[in-house]
């Protein structure tokens, strides 16, 4: 996908929430839990391992200051991640990190958390 069909390339100022030099915060369309948040840089390339260091420590500037717009949503915790191509379920190439606030009770055991991107790996005793 070229940037001028990118979703991510062309964001819409009246839904970005925090933003700095090389990043900006938006919250999801469509959201896994209220207050999800997708950290975006603004330079179009597909994975987090094309980012420069300074965009890296942009996006992850973006992430605290995200952390504290969710107060507002008050979770019980978060996972952070990252679909890094096709066969990890990358829909769109433009990076983006999902911030994904947590909530006691929104699944029954939440035990091994990312993991559960292979639903049989997730709980390991």
């Amino acid at each position: 996908m070229d940037s001028d069909k990118c979703p991510f390339c062309h964001p819409n100022e009246n839904e970005i929430i925090a933003r700095n030099a090389l990043a900006y915060a938006k919250y999801d369309k469509f959201p896994v839990n209220r207050g999800h948040i997708l950290i975006i840089p603004f330079r179009h390339f597909p994975f987090l391992f094309d980012a420069t260091i300074d965009e890296l420590t942009d996006l992850w500037d973006l992430i605290n200051k995200s952390i504290i717009i969710n107060e507002t949503e008050h979770p019980d915790g978060y996972n952070i991640g990252v679909n890094i191509g096709r066969a990890a379920g990358q829909t769109v190439m433009h990076l983006h990190i999902h911030l994904i606030p947590r909530y006691i009770g929104d699944i029954n055991d939440p035990r091994g958390g990312v993991r559960g991107v292979i639903p049989e790996k997730r709980i390991y005793d």
